[in-house]
């Protein structure tokens, strides 16, 4: 049987330290399509306090997760392991986009390593954290992280970017408002 955590203690952090990956599900508030999204580098989410976490938002070919929290804010994150403890981790919140336009950005910034192509950081603050077994979750083991998208992003030029997010990151495949034009200029600094 799972358990409901009233916070994010510190075996709890201990777990989501550890996994290289976790996936992210958001929604529009009516109809359209749910949005799963895996999301790796083990350096790109943090916890916060107890019940805050949050995670670098990297370039990528799509922009459901910003569109979804600007229309509802609704996310759940779900960490899943694959060695030897079977266990897996929901936090199901209210999340937030915070671009490098806001005040809170390069503090938030620092709390991740270095990767080239953010976007935003996604704050989400909990509202039920919960475990299931994960008997039925594979064993795996890492052999290493990818770094295709690191690289990529650390050959395009101010205008490659620009003109990437703006092809791709305006609007969702529902058509739900992403990034606004202002906000497709890449970051002057990385995490």
């Amino acid at each position: 049987m799972g358990k409901v955590y009233e916070q994010i203690d510190s075996d709890l952090r201990a777990f989501i330290e550890k996994q290289p990956m976790f996936f992210v599900a958001t929604a529009p508030a009516e109809g359209g399509r749910v949005n799963v999204s895996p999301k790796g580098y083990s350096d790109t989410f943090a916890v916060l306090d107890e019940r805050t976490v949050a995670y670098l938002d990297l370039d990528g070919s799509g922009i459901e997760t910003v569109a979804h929290l600007r229309e509802n804010g609704r996310i759940t994150v779900m960490f899943c392991s694959f060695d030897r403890r079977a266990l897996i981790l929901r936090l199901y919140g209210t999340g937030r986009v915070v671009t490098p336009h806001d005040a809170e950005f390069p503090d938030l910034l620092a709390r991740f390593g270095p990767h080239p192509g953010v976007r935003s950081v996604i704050v989400v603050d909990c509202e039920r954290i919960s475990d299931s077994c994960g008997w039925g979750v594979p064993r795996m083991s890492l052999d290493e992280e990818r770094s295709t998208l690191d690289r990529w992003a650390v050959r395009q030029d101010v205008q490659k970017t620009r003109d990437y997010r703006a092809k791709h990151n305006r609007t969702s495949i529902d058509g739900i408002p992403g990034l606004a034009a202002g906000e497709t200029d890449p970051a002057t600094v990385h995490s």
